[in-house]
């Protein structure tokens, strides 16, 4: 399926599950409802996005049809060419209010499974006592988009970092050429759901931004080089456009 232009329920089960429809309706009010689609796979086929806040904490959430993260890339043994399998919320806030440049980008908020690799070296995800072995757990991230035609026709990658550029980068970078982070806020998947609690020093930048839900592959690039890590094929975009008409708290 190809990527998006850039800028741009329950059946009744009897009288006993009536108060199980009214929870779901309860746990997916607000934010952005999206039709199923039965040609998307189900672990991927958005239904709900929603970005609230309590406090100083935003709490990032989707649900899809069937389970949430039953569904994880295959492990090809090695990096180059390697996919990740993603559900990102791609928000209209600048980068800077995580610790990127100004305008740098899309900023999106990922949570992310790859088997072939680790990019949360200060985290030991799985409990074995390695903190490069667990790449394959969902985790966090949050990444900086844009458009690159080298992946493909309207295709978004994680930006690079050139070879000798010193951009200003969070503090829980994990030290790859990309403008991306891992903050290591961990994703709660319950059934249908995912969601993540994330803290954040200023939660009225948060309360201002506009979002939408994607779920999508990325490929790490086959010479492991700029573009490192594209965008290459999109599952679903809960707007259908990537227009991010999703607010907060609403």
């Amino acid at each position: 399926m190809k990527s998006p232009t850039y800028p741009v329920l329950l059946a009744a089960l009897g009288a006993g599950c009536i108060g199980c429809a009214m929870a779901q309706d309860a746990a997916h009010a607000g934010g952005l409802a999206s039709a199923a689609q039965p040609a998307v796979d189900a672990p991927f086929d958005i239904v709900h996005t929603r970005i609230s806040t309590e406090g100083a904490v935003a709490v990032f959430h989707m649900a899809v049809s069937g389970k949430a993260g039953a569904s994880r890339p295959a492990s090809t043994g090695k990096l180059a060419g390697s996919s990740v399998f993603s559900y990102v919320w791609p928000t209209s806030l600048d980068p800077s209010v995580v610790g990127f440049e100004a305008k740098a980008g899309i900023l999106a908020f990922a949570v992310t499974a790859h088997p072939d690799f680790d990019d949360t070296p200060l985290f030991d995800e799985n409990g074995d006592g390695k903190r490069e072995n667990d790449g394959d757990l969902w985790h966090s991230h949050w990444v900086v988009l844009q458009p690159d035609p080298a992946c493909g026709e309207a295709a978004l990658k994680v930006v690079d970092i050139p070879g000798g550029a010193t951009p200003r980068l969070p503090r829980t970078w994990p030290g790859l050429p990309i403008l991306i982070d891992s903050p290591g806020w961990s994703p709660t998947f319950d059934g249908g759901t995912v969601e993540v609690r994330v803290p954040f020093d200023d939660i009225g930048a948060v309360g201002a931004g506009g979002f939408d839900g994607v779920t999508a592959a990325l490929r790490v690039n086959a010479s492991v080089h700029s573009p490192l890590l594209c965008v290459v094929d999109v599952f679903k975009v809960a707007s259908g456009d990537l227009s991010l008409p999703g607010k907060v708290n609403r």
